[in-house]
């Protein structure tokens, strides 16, 4: 198999559901698709105007500027106090590493690709394109002989599913006693909600309390997009085994993948920043607080969720039922049959609408819980 045998792109599906919900006198509340609709903060737009003068070729390494600025966000935001230059690397967004690092890292027919069991698509997507075989399997013991890359995500999309310090370490464990890469999906992590989460800090896979003293074999891939409005920047990065990094730095040269230079320096001082990203969260929080108990109060059973930018809501019933009562109110959500075969009684909702959309959103579902 590979990128020709690819399906038809999912949310397609979607669009009989968000026709009905725009129907709805009081309008579409579309909490279907993860993308953020607050601005991006000004700090990081004058960054990025100030580096409009970009007449030279970006480096694929990144800026020694940029590269600073990460290994500084690692030992201040994620605990993890010994990268340098040479563990980081700046990507086109988190996406594009997710779908190209199966075929970076050389995996072809026979090589196993494990991702989560609820799961985003992009890690099979992944292993198709590369020739190799996706697995899902959530317990490391369960991880097979074969598998070259193993993906977990913490906090996950679209479960919420977030790794302690512990599971993390059995993880590394298991990775390393079959020779896979294990790369950890931790683009949500500053969104903690419940739990330990609403207090400790979501671990990474380089914590030195998970990594066993080497970070050999271990990747973490962070995004900007949610945390700091970036997803139109494409802005994101991978940092870990050095030897992995300097691997995949090698063959991004050759393919010109490379961020451009504005963003590069609109990213280190997007790093650089703590209050918009607190800001942020506290907007994250203020939709959540709101749209829980009203799914909740409308029958809905929220799973996980504890951290991450989603609810993962089911009536345990089928996801495409849900969908349609939902739309009904005229509220869009993501079906469960997205993540994986395992979660077709679950969908998807996502805290990126305008609190005043939200809201609304609640009042209808409070309506036909009376």
């Amino acid at each position: 198999m590979g990128v020709l045998d690819l399906a038809a792109y999912p949310w397609d599906a979607v669009e009989p559901y968000r026709e009905r919900a725009a129907q709805h006198p009081g309008g579409l509340v579309d909490l279907s698709v993860g993308s953020p609709i607050d601005p991006t903060p000004d700090v990081v737009r004058r960054a990025l105007a100030e580096a409009t003068d970009a007449h030279s070729y970006p480096a694929t390494v990144g800026s020694p500027a940029l590269r600073e600025a990460i290994v500084e966000w690692y030992a201040r935001r994620r605990g993890v106090p010994d990268l340098t230059p040479e563990n980081v690397l700046p990507t086109i967004g988190s996406k594009e590493l997710v779908a190209l690092l199966p075929t970076l890292l050389g995996l072809t027919e026979g090589d196993i690709v494990v991702h989560p069991r609820v799961a985003y698509p992009t890690y099979a997507v992944g292993a198709t394109v590369a020739g190799a075989t996706p697995f899902a399997a959530d317990d490391p013991a369960e991880w097979p002989e074969g598998a070259k890359l193993v993906w977990i995500n913490s906090p996950g999309n679209p479960d919420g599913r977030t790794w302690t310090v512990e599971e993390l370490a059995v993880a590394v464990r298991r990775a390393r006693e079959l020779g896979a890469v294990l790369a950890s999906d931790e683009c949500y992590a500053e969104l903690g909600w419940e739990g330990r989460w609403a207090e400790e800090r979501v671990p990474s896979v380089l914590d030195p309390r998970v990594t066993g003293g080497t970070r050999s074999g271990l990747l973490s891939v962070y995004s900007l997009s949610k945390q700091s409005n970036l997803a139109g920047y494409r802005a994101a990065f991978v940092a870990g085994c050095s030897q992995v990094v300097a691997a995949l730095l090698a063959a991004r040269k050759h393919l010109g993948l490379m961020p451009p230079a504005p963003v590069q320096h609109a990213m280190a001082a997007a790093l650089g920043d703590e209050e918009h990203v607190a800001a942020q969260k506290q907007l994250y929080r203020q939709r959540r607080q709101v749209l829980k108990p009203a799914l909740e109060s409308a029958g809905f059973r929220i799973d996980g969720s504890e951290a991450g930018l989603y609810l993962w809501a089911t009536e345990d019933r089928d996801a495409w039922d849900s969908l349609q009562r939902l739309s009904d109110l005229g509220i869009l959500a993501g079906p469960g049959h997205f993540y994986g075969e395992h979660s077709g009684q679950h969908v998807r909702l996502a805290l990126t609408a305008p609190l005043e959309r939200v809201e609304q959103a609640a009042a209808r579902l409070n309506d036909v819980a009376r």
